[in-house]
């Protein structure tokens, strides 16, 4: 199902150059929308990746793209002020749950404080509709199974997850206080082409390809609910052009996939038997996810359709050809 955003041709995308980012605009942007995609082009990971989906969208007329960081409010102001965007995405962040144990002031200052940019920005340039990421990582160690937006989130285990749910609150805020329609989705594993290589699939990906032991933390005892891109960008576009005043939704495979089912899906999209070095669970890692997705399906008509083992040889069919048009 096509979903076409009437009536607003102008929608800014933070974190333009980011996996999910890069898969939004270029929806946006086939359907002949106007985008202003901002990102600060960080070297968290491989800055050529982000170059490259950059290259891609910058094939469009109706794209226009500036390098420039979040949490400066000025910048952020003045572009907001000059493109005067009807819709706002809200995708740019610092990412990966394991590096915020190692620079936790970099989550501080781009989840928080930008996300307050952001915020402040729709506000006072009259957004109609702010739609944002968060994350399952909100849910920390919740034990009931799977996770609901009714379940309370009060208890992070990591400084990532502590910002997300920073980010819902403050969202919450300004739609009370100042009539702001926000939109947070949480999202849960994203995988597919142009994947984040600081991801386990990549890495997996990677290092089996060359012949290398992956890591596989907890011994292999985790499930995680991976979720194919073309299923979040539905998502996204939904919440979109529904628009609602302050909402949050899962956006999830609905599926529990055992870790390491994920890897034999790669060993046989690769054509290559993995080398495993089990590990024990990481500080900030959670042993299981799992998105009960009943009120998307209500609110946004969300219906995720690629299973793991139709998306993962999707993935690994993008792998190849770009690491080899890199050669």
């Amino acid at each position: 199902m096509e979903i076409i955003i009437k009536g607003h041709k102008r929608i800014l995308v933070t974190g333009s150059s980011g996996f999910i980012g890069m898969h939004l605009c270029k929806s946006l942007l086939d359907d002949g929308y106007k985008v202003l995609g901002i990102d600060n082009m960080s070297n968290y990971y491989d800055p050529l990746l982000k170059k490259n989906r950059l290259k891609t969208l910058k094939s469009y007329n109706n794209f226009h793209f500036v390098k420039e960081d979040i949490s400066n409010s000025k910048e952020i102001n003045y572009l907001f002020k000059e493109y005067r965007p009807k819709k706002v995405v809200h995708l740019a962040a610092q990412a990966g749950v394991r590096y915020s144990l190692e620079n936790p002031q970099a989550y501080i200052q781009s989840n928080v404080v930008g996300f307050m940019n952001i915020l402040e920005s729709c506000r006072y340039q009259k957004v109609n509709g702010l739609i944002y990421a968060s994350s399952s990582s909100v849910y920390g160690k919740n034990e009931k199974i799977p996770f609901s937006i009714e379940d309370r989130v009060d208890n992070p285990i990591s400084i990532y997850g502590a910002t997300k749910k920073a980010n819902e609150l403050m969202a919450y805020s300004y739609s009370n206080l100042y009539g702001l329609n926000t939109t947070g989705l949480r999202f849960f594993t994203v995988y597919g082409p142009w994947g984040r290589p600081d991801m386990a699939m990549y890495i997996f990906a990677e290092k089996i390809s060359s012949g290398e032991k992956i890591p596989v933390f907890n011994h292999g005892n985790m499930k995680r609910d991976f979720t194919y891109i073309d299923d979040i960008i539905f998502g996204i576009r939904a919440s979109i052009q529904k628009n609602y005043l302050c909402e949050i939704f899962n956006l999830g495979n609905n599926q529990s996939e055992n870790l390491m089912d994920m890897i034999k899906y790669l060993e046989q999209s690769l054509g290559k038997k993995a080398e495993i070095n089990y590990m024990d669970i990481q500080p900030g890692d959670v042993k299981k996810t799992y998105a009960d997705i009943n009120y998307s399906r209500k609110k946004l008509n969300y219906k995720p359709r690629i299973s793991i083992s139709e998306g993962v040889p999707k993935f690994i069919e993008w792998y190849r050809k770009y690491n080899d048009n890199k050669k």
